[in-house]
């Protein structure tokens, strides 16, 4: 199944996409992708569903992100050797983790703010993993019956934010609009090995990222399991799992992204993005 949620921002309802790629209209049957609905359980019955029995809806709504009211946001760092090698820092023993605030989910095709005064916003291209059911100290056998299903995201990140600012890599993380999520989930029956997804992003027609989350350093089991030892994941959980090489920080020189500029970024089976990147409006003003 591909799961979805359309309309105005804070106005989102749920959808399905059927069997030609139609959106339907969920609302009768859910009131919210939630978590809920992401259990085995709550996949089961929508399984159940005929989605060509649903209201079509019309026109081309606008995509939220897929999932409602995320509980937490969790990133891998440095998960691609080739990325790790750009940004000259040594693949790591164990996975990099660190936390991305929710408040910065938007959208597939919203825009993509640069902060105020931000002259390093960067692209990372990432499969996201929305867990489905709760994972607690899973082993790696176990880890993919907890995950509903995937998604795209792209891993905005404010390079001065992350690398220069002191603390840890979330500030340059979280700033509004820094995860898009979707355009869909794309539940797990439909996606039978998620280490072999193709993934690529380009900037303004241009392809920087071009990879394999078969290259992935620790592969999705690996992760769920690892994550769930120090943390319970619970459903509707996000976890973005590190981006191939390609980023604008591995470019010589490097290259950041600014307004006017246009990303557009894709994993095979799972939909693609694309966002038009503005000024923050303090700067639109100044300049």
């Amino acid at each position: 199944m591909k799961l979805a949620r359309y309309g105005n921002p804070g106005q989102e309802k749920p959808g399905i996409l059927d069997a030609d790629g139609q959106l339907r209209d969920l609302s009768a049957i859910v009131a919210d992708i939630t978590a809920d609905v992401l259990t085995r359980d709550g996949l089961c019955r929508l399984a159940a569903i005929d989605p060509a029995t649903l209201p079509l809806v019309p026109g081309t709504p606008r995509y939220g992100a897929p999932v409602a009211r995320v509980g937490k946001m969790l990133c891998v760092g440095l998960n691609y050797a080739e990325h790790a090698a750009e940004t000259n820092t040594p693949l790591p023993e164990q996975p990099v983790l660190f936390m991305k605030a929710t408040s910065a989910i938007v959208g597939a095709n919203d825009d993509l703010m640069i902060p105020r005064g931000s002259v390093k916003t960067d692209w990372e291209v990432e499969l996201g993993i929305v867990i489905g059911d709760v994972a607690r100290d899973v082993s790696i056998d176990e880890a993919l019956a907890h995950v509903a299903g995937y998604a795209v995201i792209n891993d905005v990140s404010e390079r001065e934010f992350q690398l220069e600012h002191g603390g840890q890599w979330v500030k340059g993380k979280s700033c509004d609009s820094f995860g898009p999520i979707g355009p869909w989930l794309v539940t797990a029956d439909e996606i039978p090995d998620p280490q072999k997804l193709s993934l690529w992003l380009e900037v303004n027609g241009h392809r920087y990222q071009n990879g394999n989350t078969r290259t992935m350093a620790f592969g999705v089991a690996h992760l769920v399991s690892y994550i769930s030892r120090y943390m319970t994941l619970l459903p509707g959980d996000v976890i973005s799992s590190g981006t191939p090489a390609g980023v604008g920080l591995g470019q010589h020189p490097p290259t950041y992204l600014r307004a006017g500029d246009v990303v557009e970024l894709g994993i095979e089976g799972l939909g693609r993005q694309r966002q038009q990147v503005v000024a923050h409006p303090a700067d639109a003003v100044r300049s």
